[in-house]
């Protein structure tokens, strides 16, 4: 089963950047290769939604609409890691990102119930 584990959060002013990371391990030591990962965020009192994805296969990526165009999902498959670089952040942005994984290689999607290996999240809040 892969493990993934996120870091890269913190408090940055409206305007600014950061970059998520998500390191990904599996005890058995199969390939991580055939794995689709995505990140997710969740604001106080609001559901869990879909930020970005990025599918094993070629590579293809989805994001959320409130994010294009600011976020860029992207992979290291030699370091076993997913980035999240978010630029122009915005006040709304704010909430805890987890990083999800799915063993599906050709899978795009955005609905948490597509992805059943979470990491513990890390938080991003954009303030003045």
């Amino acid at each position: 089963e892969v493990h993934v584990a996120e870091s890269g959060g913190g408090l940055v002013q409206p305007g600014g950047s950061l970059r998520l990371s998500c390191v990904a391990s599996e005890a058995s030591g199969f390939t991580l290769d055939y794995y689709t990962y995505a990140w997710f965020r969740q604001a106080p009192g609001k559901e869990r939604e879909g930020v970005s994805c990025i599918s094993a296969s070629d590579g293809w990526t989805s994001y959320a609409d409130s994010v294009k165009g600011r976020f860029t999902i992207s992979k290291d498959n030699a370091k076993n890691t997913v980035y999240l670089q978010m630029n122009s952040l915005k006040p709304e942005d704010t909430g805890f990102y987890f990083c999800a994984a799915a063993p599906h290689a050709e899978l795009v999607s955005l609905n948490p119930v597509d992805f059943h290996n979470w990491g513990q999240g890390t938080q991003v809040t954009v303030s003045s």
